[in-house]
């Protein structure tokens, strides 16, 4: 390229990205470790976006290009080879000592020298720990890759829907650079050429109960809704529960396979009233595991709520997979369910903040972009949507902290004194 074509020299290139910052960098690093073993994830979280920014200060943006281009992708390929060969689970059974290729490869029914290239790329990004010649340790990662709810997202995001984001700019390019907002022209039928939505398609492929896995998974290690540190489930649910055996007190509506309900379960086993997940028959019929107390119901939220007058109706994740227009007529049939004074719509989304937004949460907006046409919140997105255009009311915004979705508390316009 010559230099009359870039705007700044060529040699930062090959140069640190921000060298200058590395003293303090550290410095802080350094005064955060103390933190560490009392400060909960809160300081772990500030420690890790430390760490992440000193990498890339000292990277040069050379080497930021390699990491992306070939480094991360060719770590892909890897970990997704592990996950169809059976290896994190191999490796995870057979405990912490060193384990050479040529068994693994054995047991797997696999080529040794293909397995030792990826392999040995895996320990040069520190997935795996080299201890010797074709022999390797496992990490706290790769015994976690030996879960379910771990590895079926790598299938499903990455394996299913990868070329959605990669080839985002072609077609943005090809709509005139607007924002997308059309659920039926989304940038993974673009890439993949098909008009099956992203849950539709990564079932064609066989992925569809990877995607379920990977909904347990992103949400271990972070405070549920119904824990009373973020809602208080008995004031705002128990409390004021019309009690017969056939009233509902929670309709999770497109519940998947039931995480949230078994969850719900477990943090108040004494709930009144029944507990209801519903989701499309596909889904439902893919429920192995779940109690038996909580009822199964087979319905797509585009048509009429069947369950009326419920004490709360809940979403988890939804919304954010259509973009408005959607998401007006989706919540229109809930509202028409919803019983005057007494049920209420618990939304548990993101709700972005303004500034300083946490990395999960802008990631998320991402996936939603390139795949759904849609997108994570705002606050003020949140009120046009509910309130403006479809004519509910916002009750609080209840916060479960950086990076977590908010469960938004939701009922019926002009209940005053409801929500007290």
């Amino acid at each position: 390229m010559s230099s009359e074509s870039c705007p700044v020299d060529f040699g930062i290139v090959t140069q640190p990205n921000d060298i200058g910052s590395v003293p303090n960098l550290i410095k802080e690093l350094d005064a955060g470790l103390s933190s560490l073993s009392g400060g909960g994830n809160g300081a772990r979280h500030e420690m890790l976006i430390k760490a992440r920014t000193l990498t890339q200060a000292l990277e040069t943006p050379r080497e930021t290009m390699i990491k992306h281009c070939w480094a991360q992708t060719g770590a892909l390929a890897g970990l997704n080879f592990g996950i169809e060969t059976g290896l994190w689970k191999l490796m995870a059974k057979n405990g912490d000592k060193p384990q050479r290729v040529e068994d693994l490869a054995s047991k797997l029914t696999v080529d040794a020298v293909l397995l030792a290239r990826l392999m040995r790329h895996l320990a040069a990004m520190g997935y795996l720990k080299e201890v010797g010649v074709n022999e390797y340790q496992t990490t706290n990662f790769t015994k976690a890759m030996s879960f379910p709810t771990v590895s079926g997202g790598y299938f499903s995001m990455t394996s299913a829907t990868g070329a959605s984001p990669l080839r985002f700019h072609e077609y943005s390019r090809k709509r005139g650079f607007k924002n997308p907002a059309d659920a039926q022209d989304t940038a993974l039928m673009y890439a993949y050429g098909t008009d099956l939505d992203t849950f539709s398609w990564q079932r064609s492929l066989g992925y569809g109960m990877h995607f379920n896995h990977h909904m347990g998974g992103y949400r271990q290690g972070r405070p549920p809704w119904m824990s009373a540190d973020v809602y208080p489930v008995k004031e705002r649910l128990f409390d004021g529960f019309e009690d017969s055996p056939n009233d509902a007190l929670l309709v999770d509506i497109g519940g998947n396979i039931g995480h949230d309900l078994a969850e719900f379960r477990e943090h108040h086993p004494s709930h009144p009233g029944r507990l209801i997940v519903q989701d499309l028959p596909v889904v439902i019929g893919q429920i192995k595991d779940l109690d038996p107390a909580i009822q199964r119901m087979e319905y797509d939220f585009h048509t009429e709520q069947p369950v009326k007058g419920a004490r709360a109706y809940y979403m988890h994740s939804i919304l954010h997979d259509w973009p408005d227009e959607v998401c007006q007529r989706i919540l229109n049939r809930i509202k028409e369910a919803m019983k005057a004074g007494y049920s209420r719509l618990l939304i548990n989304e993101n709700v972005i903040p303004d500034t300083g937004v946490w990395w999960e949460t802008s990631a998320l907006d991402m996936v939603m972009l390139t795949l759904f046409s849609s997108r994570e919140r705002t606050q003020s997105d949140w009120h046009n949507l509910l309130e403006d255009m479809v004519g509910l009311k916002i009750v609080k915004i209840w916060s479960a902290g950086n990076g977590v979705e908010s469960l938004i508390e939701v009922e019926l316009a002009g209940e005053e004194g409801s929500s007290g």
